[in-house]
């Protein structure tokens, strides 16, 4: 009895997680299409909830917009991304070479 009472707990729960995510992606995707108005100069709206306020980290000191990347990657060759640390793992205190490259 105990077995099927766990059962229906866990498939209550289940459809519950699903319902939830099924509710998040159309919030998201509703969200998604409608357009991002930020206000530039003046950090709070005149109408608190009509507008979303952008996170902290994508403004500039004066609370503007920043419209530039955060992160900028290089392309890297794995031959390159080896010696690197084969550089970085001979520079560290128990990193010394001992006549022979492990492979």
């Amino acid at each position: 009895m105990l077995h099927l009472l766990y059962i229906l707990a866990f498939t209550v729960l289940a459809f519950l997680a699903v319902g939830n995510l099924i509710r998040s992606l159309v919030t998201v995707g509703m969200e998604s299409q409608r357009p991002q108005q930020f206000m530039a100069n003046n950090r709070h709206p005149s109408y608190p909830g009509s507008q979303s306020v952008p996170h902290p980290e994508l403004l500039d000191e004066q609370g503007n917009i920043v419209n530039e990347p955060l992160l900028v990657m290089r392309s890297l060759t794995v031959q390159d991304a080896r010696e690197q640390l084969d550089a970085l793992y001979k520079s560290s205190p128990g990193g010394k070479d001992e006549g022979g490259e492990l492979a």
